[in-house]
């Protein structure tokens, strides 16, 4: 048959070769051709992901994995085509060479490359926290690299979804981290026990302080019934002589009388009073020398 009808898809920019030279091309074109002298080439433009996986060196000779991916399309078909063959089977629409599938190595080594330069600057502590930082450097080196510009290759995004060390030295950095965490947590006990300790003083501290103040307020308290009760005393001392005061000036036979005359007074109280004759005598006796001696003076 002479005469053959392609049909394009719709995220495939053909192009039409005759004797050499493009005659037609555009996304998802249909077209009767002649296969005796027409090459068909056909570039996908949809947006691609490409993965990739490499180990690289930190600034402190450390290995470490970098894993991700890269974004791109191809935004100028026609530049691509004049540096790579995109040519296909009509048939069954394959390529006839292989490099179509040598872009995505290319630019995984372009992404490679940048990355690189990004850890080799960082120590291993430094590129394993870094992820966003070295993810964002990387995309702003690609975006304008001018060998993929030259392809007609557009960078829409650099995904880093991993930058991990070795087994080993990982297996030292969960050590380090666990006993900078132990510490921590000691510190925190130590911490939280020195408080404990310093409220406990605070709180004993009080508690003596509270003992001295009643103390004192118990001496202050004391002191002031001493001096009441002596007050008191005093008082009642005074009291006392200046009741007795005029018996010091009366004689002993008229305290005697009162006294006598004081008993009769409570004589119905008395049961029982046992007087000798011995004092009754010399009550009497001293009673009557009492008045002799009162009749002289006068």
């Amino acid at each position: 048959m002479l005469i053959k009808y392609f049909k394009g898809e719709p995220n495939k920019y053909v192009l039409v070769y005759r004797n050499g030279r493009v005659v037609r091309h555009g996304t998802g074109k249909t077209f009767w051709y002649t296969p005796y002298n027409t090459t068909l080439a056909a570039v996908p433009v949809m947006t691609r992901d490409t993965a990739f996986i490499f180990n690289e060196v930190t600034a402190n000779y450390q290995e470490v994995s970098i894993q991700g991916q890269v974004t791109y399309r191809i935004s100028d078909p026609m530049k691509t085509t004049e540096l790579l063959d995109f040519s296909i089977h009509p048939a069954n629409k394959k390529y006839v060479s292989e490099d179509p599938g040598l872009l995505d190595q290319r630019i995984i080594n372009t992404a490679q490359s940048y990355a690189r330069t990004a850890v080799n600057g960082r120590d291993l502590e430094q590129a394993l926290r870094d992820v966003k930082s070295i993810e964002k450097e990387v995309f702003e080196k690609i975006a304008r690299d001018d060998k993929l510009c030259d392809y007609g290759i557009e960078i829409k995004n650099v995904f880093i979804t991993a930058i991990k060390a070795t087994p080993e030295m990982q297996k030292a950095l969960e050590a380090d981290y666990r006993e900078l965490i132990q510490k921590r947590a000691d510190q925190a006990i130590y911490d939280r026990r020195s408080a404990a300790q310093k409220e406990e003083d605070k709180l004993r501290k009080d508690e003596m302080q509270t003992d001295v103040d009643l103390e004192n307020k118990r001496k202050d308290l004391v002191d002031t019934q001493a001096r009441n009760n002596l007050t008191l005393a005093e008082a009642d001392a005074k009291a006392e002589e200046m009741r007795l005061n005029p018996y010091g000036e009366m004689p002993p036979q008229a305290l005697v009388a009162l006294a006598l005359k004081q008993w009769a007074a409570n004589a119905g109280t008395i049961r029982n009073l046992n007087i000798s004759p011995d004092l009754l005598g010399q009550l009497t006796q001293w009673i009557g020398k009492g008045t002799i001696e009162k009749r002289m003076d006068a």
